[in-house]
């Protein structure tokens, strides 16, 4: 009878150890899709509003949870954010003497940042112009969507001094670096800067950060509260200059 007892207790305190054990959760999958749309309409990469039609395929068949877009027009962000699905999204104007630079359609020109409402935060979103500038009218600049789940960010940096678009990167690591500290934080853009280049875009990573790019000028940098998955390119059929980047990521 004793014994009986004995292995009653011990199979009841197993079973409220089994019931109490905590499971782990499941990673939360993000990807981040960069696109440089080339749809100001005064380069010569402009192809029309065909980069559109295909970047909508492409978020179709990728699925990302961050979408990043340079040289795009401000009539661009909702075509695109339903295309993602349910987003908080942010458009930041190109400056030039103060005054938004205009696409040829008329509408603002510049970068936007889109992460899904799952991931995005309440707080409004923060952008700016960075410190240091080429001697071109336009003025870099950056936008972000902080203080979500995950903050993300995105830029497009200066095209015609390379020392100068590595000051603009370390100026928003540094502002990354800050929000990396509460939760998994990135930015991602074309920083016409190329691995083992001169300069090297390497040089703007730091302790806690990862890189992956396009093998060209489009980057993304990661904080280590990310896991990396995999990175890869999507062609865009000729409609713009660049691919699609794709870096697949987990917390």
């Amino acid at each position: 009878m004793r014994t009986r007892q004995v292995l009653s207790v011990l199979v009841a305190t197993l079973a409220v150890g089994a019931a109490t054990t905590p499971v782990a959760a499941a990673a939360t999958p993000v990807k981040v899709l960069q696109l440089n749309l080339c749809h100001s309409g005064a380069a010569g990469c402009f192809t029309g509003d065909r980069v559109m039609a295909k970047a909508k395929e492409v978020i179709a068949s990728v699925k990302p949870q961050v979408l990043s877009l340079n040289e795009s027009c401000s009539g661009d962000v909702a075509p695109l954010a339903a295309a993602m699905g349910t987003v908080k999204s942010l458009f930041v104007a190109a400056r030039r003497d103060g005054n938004p630079v205009k696409c040829k359609n008329g509408q603002d020109y510049g970068n936007a940042i889109l992460v899904a409402s799952a991931l995005a935060g309440s707080a409004a979103g923060q952008s700016g112009v960075f410190t240091k500038q080429d001697s071109r009218s336009e003025k870099r600049s950056w936008g972000c969507l902080p203080a979500g789940r995950i903050s993300a960010c995105t830029t497009h940096l200066s095209a015609w001094d390379g020392q100068v678009a590595l000051a603009q990167c370390k100026e928003l690591m540094g502002r990354v670096e800050g929000y990396a500290r509460t939760a998994p934080a990135l930015f991602s853009g074309d920083m016409n800067l190329r691995y083992k280049g001169n300069p090297d875009v390497q040089d703007c990573n730091r302790t806690g950060f990862y890189r992956k790019g396009d093998g060209d000028l489009q980057h993304v940098f990661a904080s280590t509260k990310f896991t990396f998955v995999k990175s890869s390119t999507v062609g865009m059929g000729g409609t713009t200059d660049h691919p699609a980047l794709v870096v697949e990521l987990s917390f």
